[in-house]
Protein backbone atom coordinates (compact mmCIF):
# COMPACT_ATOMS: atom_id res chain seq x y z
CA UNK A 1 0.00 0.00 0.00
CA UNK A 2 1.04 3.61 -0.50
CA UNK A 3 1.35 4.48 3.21
CA UNK A 4 3.39 1.30 3.77
CA UNK A 5 5.85 2.31 1.06
CA UNK A 6 6.10 5.84 2.46
CA UNK A 7 6.99 4.74 5.99
CA UNK A 8 9.26 1.83 4.96
CA UNK A 9 12.49 3.92 4.90
CA UNK A 10 11.67 5.38 8.33
CA UNK A 11 10.93 1.89 9.68
CA UNK A 12 14.32 0.66 8.48
CA UNK A 13 16.03 3.71 9.96
CA UNK A 14 14.32 3.18 13.32
CA UNK A 15 15.45 -0.46 13.37
CA UNK A 16 19.05 0.78 13.12
CA UNK A 17 18.51 3.57 15.64
CA UNK A 18 17.05 1.27 18.30
CA UNK A 19 19.04 -2.02 18.10
CA UNK A 20 17.81 -3.08 21.55
CA UNK A 21 14.42 -3.79 19.95
CA UNK A 22 13.71 -6.45 17.31
CA UNK A 23 11.93 -5.14 14.20
CA UNK A 24 10.02 -7.60 12.01
CA UNK A 25 8.11 -6.90 8.82
CA UNK A 26 5.11 -9.04 7.85
CA UNK A 27 3.48 -9.19 4.40
CA UNK A 28 -0.23 -9.51 5.23
CA UNK A 29 -0.92 -10.98 1.79
CA UNK A 30 1.65 -13.73 2.23
CA UNK A 31 0.84 -14.26 5.93
CA UNK A 32 -2.93 -13.94 6.01
CA UNK A 33 -3.27 -16.24 9.01
CA UNK A 34 -0.95 -14.06 11.07
CA UNK A 35 -2.89 -10.96 10.04
CA UNK A 36 -6.19 -12.57 11.01
CA UNK A 37 -4.87 -13.85 14.34
CA UNK A 38 -3.76 -10.33 15.26
CA UNK A 39 -6.92 -8.62 13.96
CA UNK A 40 -5.11 -6.47 11.41
CA UNK A 41 -7.80 -4.41 9.67
CA UNK A 42 -5.66 -1.68 8.11
CA UNK A 43 -2.05 -1.14 7.05
CA UNK A 44 0.43 -0.12 8.12
CA UNK A 45 -0.16 -1.46 11.63
CA UNK A 46 2.71 -1.81 14.10
CA UNK A 47 2.35 -4.35 16.90
CA UNK A 48 4.46 -4.21 20.06
CA UNK A 49 5.37 -7.40 21.93
CA UNK A 50 7.27 -8.06 25.13
CA UNK A 51 8.09 -11.64 26.23
CA UNK A 52 5.83 -12.96 23.44
CA UNK A 53 2.90 -10.93 24.74
CA UNK A 54 1.25 -8.21 22.68
CA UNK A 55 1.21 -5.02 24.74
CA UNK A 56 0.33 -2.25 22.27
CA UNK A 57 -0.20 -1.25 18.67
CA UNK A 58 0.17 1.83 16.46
CA UNK A 59 -1.62 2.49 13.17
CA UNK A 60 -0.72 4.85 10.36
CA UNK A 61 2.30 6.09 8.41
CA UNK A 62 3.37 8.80 10.86
CA UNK A 63 7.07 8.17 11.49
CA UNK A 64 7.26 10.70 14.33
CA UNK A 65 4.32 9.11 16.14
CA UNK A 66 5.77 5.63 15.63
CA UNK A 67 9.13 6.66 17.08
CA UNK A 68 7.45 8.21 20.11
CA UNK A 69 5.63 4.92 20.72
CA UNK A 70 8.88 2.97 20.41
CA UNK A 71 10.65 5.31 22.83
CA UNK A 72 7.77 5.04 25.28
CA UNK A 73 8.03 1.26 25.46
CA UNK A 74 11.82 1.18 25.60
CA UNK A 75 11.84 3.69 28.46
CA UNK A 76 9.25 1.62 30.34
CA UNK A 77 10.99 -1.69 29.64
CA UNK A 78 11.87 -3.34 32.96
CA UNK A 79 14.51 -5.27 31.05
CA UNK A 80 16.49 -2.05 30.74
CA UNK A 81 16.98 -1.92 34.50
CA UNK A 82 19.73 -3.62 36.42
CA UNK A 83 17.40 -6.09 38.12
CA UNK A 84 19.00 -9.53 38.23
CA UNK A 85 16.80 -10.96 40.96
CA UNK A 86 13.86 -11.99 38.78
CA UNK A 87 13.82 -15.79 38.39
CA UNK A 88 14.14 -17.27 34.93
CA UNK A 89 10.76 -17.69 33.28
CA UNK A 90 9.18 -14.73 35.07
CA UNK A 91 9.08 -11.03 34.27
CA UNK A 92 8.34 -7.64 35.75
CA UNK A 93 4.61 -7.11 35.12
CA UNK A 94 4.76 -3.31 35.17
CA UNK A 95 3.95 -3.09 31.41
CA UNK A 96 0.69 -4.95 32.08
CA UNK A 97 -0.56 -2.65 34.84
CA UNK A 98 -3.56 -0.67 33.59
CA UNK A 99 -2.93 2.63 35.33
CA UNK A 100 -6.36 3.98 34.38
CA UNK A 101 -7.93 1.10 36.32
CA UNK A 102 -5.84 1.60 39.47
CA UNK A 103 -7.07 3.25 42.65
CA UNK A 104 -5.47 4.27 45.93
CA UNK A 105 -7.47 5.33 48.98
CA UNK A 106 -5.95 7.64 51.60
CA UNK A 107 -3.10 8.78 49.33
CA UNK A 108 -1.50 12.15 49.94
CA UNK A 109 -2.28 14.86 47.39
CA UNK A 110 1.41 15.69 47.17
CA UNK A 111 2.66 12.08 47.01
CA UNK A 112 0.18 10.02 45.01
CA UNK A 113 0.08 6.41 43.82
CA UNK A 114 1.72 6.99 40.41
CA UNK A 115 4.94 7.92 42.20
CA UNK A 116 5.57 4.39 43.46
CA UNK A 117 5.37 2.98 39.93
CA UNK A 118 8.58 4.81 39.01
CA UNK A 119 12.15 4.15 40.09
CA UNK A 120 13.08 7.67 41.11
CA UNK A 121 13.12 9.87 44.20
CA UNK A 122 9.32 10.24 44.38
CA UNK A 123 7.12 8.06 46.60
CA UNK A 124 3.57 7.22 47.62
CA UNK A 125 2.57 8.45 51.07
CA UNK A 126 -0.61 7.93 53.06
CA UNK A 127 -2.60 10.96 54.15
CA UNK A 128 -4.77 10.86 57.29
CA UNK A 129 -3.14 7.87 59.00
CA UNK A 130 -0.76 5.00 58.27
CA UNK A 131 -3.17 2.90 56.17
CA UNK A 132 -3.44 2.60 52.39
CA UNK A 133 -5.88 0.67 50.21
CA UNK A 134 -4.43 0.09 46.75
CA UNK A 135 -6.19 -1.58 43.81
CA UNK A 136 -4.06 -2.56 40.81
CA UNK A 137 -5.75 -3.57 37.55
CA UNK A 138 -4.01 -5.54 34.80
CA UNK A 139 -4.57 -5.17 31.07
CA UNK A 140 -4.84 -8.96 30.76
CA UNK A 141 -4.95 -11.95 33.15
CA UNK A 142 -1.63 -12.70 34.85
CA UNK A 143 -0.03 -15.21 37.21
CA UNK A 144 1.73 -13.65 40.19
CA UNK A 145 4.93 -15.15 41.57
CA UNK A 146 6.16 -12.38 43.86
CA UNK A 147 6.17 -8.63 44.32
CA UNK A 148 8.45 -5.76 45.19
CA UNK A 149 7.11 -3.40 47.83
CA UNK A 150 9.91 -1.05 48.76
CA UNK A 151 9.92 1.55 51.51
CA UNK A 152 12.27 3.73 53.57
CA UNK A 153 14.16 2.51 56.62
CA UNK A 154 12.94 5.37 58.84
CA UNK A 155 9.95 3.44 60.21
CA UNK A 156 7.49 4.57 57.53
CA UNK A 157 7.94 1.45 55.39
CA UNK A 158 4.91 -0.90 55.10
CA UNK A 159 4.70 -3.83 57.52
CA UNK A 160 1.35 -5.66 57.76
CA UNK A 161 -0.32 -6.28 54.38
CA UNK A 162 -3.50 -8.07 53.32
CA UNK A 163 -3.81 -9.07 49.65
CA UNK A 164 -7.10 -9.69 47.82
CA UNK A 165 -7.59 -10.65 44.16
CA UNK A 166 -10.34 -10.24 41.56
CA UNK A 167 -12.77 -8.36 43.78
CA UNK A 168 -16.11 -7.68 42.02
CA UNK A 169 -16.13 -4.11 43.37
CA UNK A 170 -13.97 -1.72 45.34
CA UNK A 171 -13.76 -2.31 49.09
CA UNK A 172 -13.43 0.27 51.85
CA UNK A 173 -11.12 0.19 54.87
CA UNK A 174 -13.70 -1.32 57.19
CA UNK A 175 -14.40 -4.15 54.76
CA UNK A 176 -10.67 -4.72 54.26
CA UNK A 177 -10.18 -5.01 58.03
CA UNK A 178 -12.79 -7.73 58.49
CA UNK A 179 -12.38 -9.69 55.22
CA UNK A 180 -10.29 -12.84 54.82
CA UNK A 181 -7.45 -12.12 52.38
CA UNK A 182 -5.98 -14.29 49.66
CA UNK A 183 -2.70 -13.89 51.53
CA UNK A 184 -1.59 -11.93 54.61
CA UNK A 185 2.00 -10.75 54.98
CA UNK A 186 4.22 -9.37 57.70
CA UNK A 187 7.06 -7.64 55.88
CA UNK A 188 10.50 -7.49 57.45
CA UNK A 189 12.90 -4.55 57.05
CA UNK A 190 14.83 -6.76 54.59
CA UNK A 191 11.70 -7.34 52.48
CA UNK A 192 11.22 -3.64 51.76
CA UNK A 193 14.82 -2.88 50.81
CA UNK A 194 15.66 -2.09 47.20
CA UNK A 195 16.76 -5.66 46.50
CA UNK A 196 13.94 -7.26 48.48
CA UNK A 197 11.49 -9.75 46.95
CA UNK A 198 8.21 -10.64 48.66
CA UNK A 199 7.19 -14.20 47.81
CA UNK A 200 3.51 -14.91 47.10
CA UNK A 201 1.64 -18.22 47.30
CA UNK A 202 1.87 -18.86 43.58
CA UNK A 203 -0.96 -21.41 43.46
CA UNK A 204 -3.39 -18.78 44.76
CA UNK A 205 -2.51 -16.20 42.11
CA UNK A 206 -3.00 -18.13 38.86
CA UNK A 207 -5.58 -16.04 36.99
CA UNK A 208 -5.44 -12.51 38.31
CA UNK A 209 -7.21 -9.52 36.78
CA UNK A 210 -6.83 -7.19 39.73
CA UNK A 211 -5.10 -7.06 43.12
CA UNK A 212 -6.12 -5.07 46.17
CA UNK A 213 -3.47 -4.40 48.83
CA UNK A 214 -4.50 -3.25 52.27
CA UNK A 215 -1.52 -1.70 54.00
CA UNK A 216 -2.47 -1.89 57.67
CA UNK A 217 0.61 -0.49 59.40
CA UNK A 218 4.24 0.51 59.11
CA UNK A 219 7.39 -0.56 60.93
CA UNK A 220 7.75 2.37 63.30
CA UNK A 221 4.13 3.15 64.20
CA UNK A 222 4.61 6.39 62.28
CA UNK A 223 1.68 8.66 61.41
CA UNK A 224 2.04 7.99 57.69
CA UNK A 225 3.32 5.15 55.49
CA UNK A 226 5.59 5.55 52.48
CA UNK A 227 6.09 3.21 49.52
CA UNK A 228 9.00 4.13 47.27
CA UNK A 229 8.53 1.46 44.57
CA UNK A 230 5.99 -1.23 43.85
CA UNK A 231 5.60 -3.87 41.14
CA UNK A 232 4.63 -7.50 40.60
CA UNK A 233 6.68 -10.35 39.14
CA UNK A 234 5.03 -13.18 37.24
CA UNK A 235 3.80 -14.08 33.77
CA UNK A 236 0.81 -13.31 31.54
CA UNK A 237 -1.68 -16.17 31.40
CA UNK A 238 -1.53 -16.26 27.60
CA UNK A 239 1.44 -15.61 25.33
CA UNK A 240 1.60 -15.08 21.58
CA UNK A 241 3.45 -17.62 19.44
CA UNK A 242 6.15 -15.48 17.83
CA UNK A 243 6.83 -18.26 15.31
CA UNK A 244 3.79 -16.93 13.48
CA UNK A 245 5.94 -13.95 12.49
CA UNK A 246 8.48 -14.39 9.72
CA UNK A 247 11.47 -12.22 8.90
CA UNK A 248 11.22 -10.82 5.37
Amino acid sequence: CGPCLRIAPAFNALSNKYPQATFLEVDVHQCQGTAATNNISATPTFLFFRNKVRIDQYQGADAVGLEEKIKQHLENDPGNSEDTDIPKGYMDLMPFINKAGCECLNESDEHGFDNCLRKDSTYLESDCDEQLLITVAFSQPVKLYSMKLQGPDNGQGPKYIKIFINLPRSMDFEEAERSEPTQALELTPEDIKEDGIVQLRYVKFQNVNSVTLFVQSNHGDEETTRITYFTFIGTPVQATNMNDFKRV
